[in-house]
């Protein structure tokens, strides 16, 4: 029985640091997509066959708005506290903040139109640069440096870093910053119900 609940929870351990491992390179394919659209446009005003343009700019919207989910998706994995505050597992200390943001980052094109306003297009970039720093820098300074201490310590004394930038490590930081983000979230969904209540028109139904 240990064994097999050892071997459970070995997995479980895997496939979370394989999650936080992946979602760098998902950050990045994300930021490349959404900032590859003035060449989209640029190729699309090239095309001279109409059908062929709306197939390559639906295609480029749904794997940009796609990823954006998928990266968001396994983000919020960071909010569950027997994840976050595991000792035993490695994760970025401001992996919440950086699903906080994201969500934001989410909320600002449900609210708006990234691709026609100029204005909602500059907030959902710097939102997502946001996020992908907050989470790519202690990742890889923290996460990934923790095996590279003693180097710290002999060129500057820097052997502190790795620790303080992973959350298990340091819970003095990290139960703030989570129940912070959790706020965070519970405000923006308020936010997002009392919009769509707004937005949402009733008509009643006619008597036949």
């Amino acid at each position: 029985m240990n064994d097999q609940q050892a071997l459970v929870q070995g997995t479980q351990y895997w496939l979370i640091l394989s999650v936080a491992a992946v979602l760098p390179i998902l950050w990045a394919f994300t930021l490349s997509l959404h900032f590859a659209r003035p060449y989209v446009i640029r190729y699309l005003q090239g095309l001279t066959l109409r059908f062929g343009g709306d197939v390559w700019w639906l295609s480029y919207i749904l794997m940009r708005d796609g990823l954006l989910v998928v990266t968001f998706a396994l983000s919020a994995i960071f909010l569950f506290p027997n994840v976050y505050m595991s000792a035993d597992l490695g994760v970025p200390i401001t992996a919440p903040l950086a699903a906080l943001v994201l969500f934001w980052a989410l909320l600002a094109k449900l609210t708006g139109d990234s691709d026609d306003d100029l204005r909602t297009f500059r907030i959902v970039s710097v939102l997502l640069v946001v996020a992908s720093m907050l989470y790519i820098i202690p990742q890889v300074y923290g996460v990934e440096a923790g095996d590279q201490v003693d180097s710290l310590n002999a060129i500057a004394n820097l052997g502190g870093i790795p620790g303080a930038l992973v959350s298990g490590a340091n819970p003095s930081l990290s139960y703030p910053i989570l129940n912070l983000s959790l706020v965070g979230f519970a405000a923006t969904g308020a936010v997002i119900f009392l919009w769509f209540m707004r937005k949402t028109k009733f008509e009643p139904a006619e008597m036949a």
